[in-house]
């Protein structure tokens, strides 16, 4: 018999909302495992990253989900066998093995899955993308996949939006380029891979009346799933995909990491999150 019992865990600074423990109590339930899935915060615990890492495999974790801020810094520590995924540069999904921690981008997965299953029959054309962190960086590899047009970013950070595109064009294309908000009036789809609007953080990366009359728009927020981004979105008649679809989709592929099991009835675990309640954010 198969092992039944697993204790994962999520490192991240600002995740006391997240629903990921629910999400993957209740796919273990549904698979006649025992799950148990714990928060560790690093300013909460006093301790840093590293060590937080550290204690999740000492204790004895089968592994854990890694979020904001904290994808790209964990690579260093992971056997990443996945070409593609070593070329992102940032992991969401760590298994403790027998011959160390491997990482897996589970954020780069759904989101071919989620836009796929929104809009089967559009392209994304030419995208804007707020944000070239951790999960802008797994969007961007997935928005490749998906033979789009062209991608451009816009970060505070413009050498690390830089070296973003220099990555995405390293097979020789011209796919990605930094921009700025004057690219926004043209954009087929708009992406927030920022913090803004998260629970904790205010705000929209686009300015109240900017937002263009694109085709689609992405928000990797989704705590809350009402964004201001969203609201700003659906105003201007762009087909809205949900970070719920992003959060949804990348955990039920990490909870196959972690247990070797898949999901198969989806309706049936949505619908049991659904009537889960909300954790407090404080």
């Amino acid at each position: 018999m198969g092992k039944t019992r697993f204790r994962l865990g999520l490192i991240g600074d600002n995740i006391r909302a997240s629903r990921a423990p629910a999400l993957h109590r209740l796919a273990g339930r549904m698979a006649g495992l025992e799950v148990s899935y714990e928060l560790f915060i690093p300013p909460a615990l006093g301790m840093s990253f590293g060590e937080v890492f550290e204690h999740v495999e000492e204790i004895g974790l089968d592994g854990v989900n890694v979020t904001l801020p904290y994808k790209e810094r964990v690579v260093s520590r992971l056997r990443i066998d996945d070409p593609d995924i070593a070329r992102i540069g940032a992991c969401n999904t760590v298994r403790f093995d027998a011959d160390g921690p491997r990482g897996f981008n589970t954020d780069f997965s759904a989101f071919v899955t989620a836009y796929g299953a929104a809009f089967p029959d559009l392209p994304p054309g030419r995208v804007v993308m707020f944000g070239a962190g951790g999960v802008g960086k797994a969007v961007a590899f997935a928005l490749k996949r998906l033979k789009a047009e062209r991608i451009i970013f816009i970060d505070p950070d413009r050498a690390k939006a830089e070296a973003l595109a220099d990555v995405l064009n390293a097979d020789g294309t011209a796919l990605a380029r930094v921009g700025d908000l004057s690219d926004l009036p043209g954009a087929d789809g708009v992406i927030n891979c920022t913090p803004l609007g998260m629970v904790g953080y205010g705000g929209s990366p686009v300015a109240q009346g900017g937002f263009p009359g694109c085709r689609w728009a992405f928000d990797a927020v989704y705590t809350p799933v009402d964004t201001p981004f969203r609201a700003q979105a659906e105003a201007a008649g762009a087909r809205f995909i949900s970070g719920y679809e992003l959060y949804y989709y990348q955990g039920v592929d990490a909870f196959e990491i972690f247990t070797g099991r898949r999901v198969t009835d989806h309706a049936r675990l949505r619908a049991a999150l659904a009537a889960e309640p909300a954790p407090l954010s404080a």
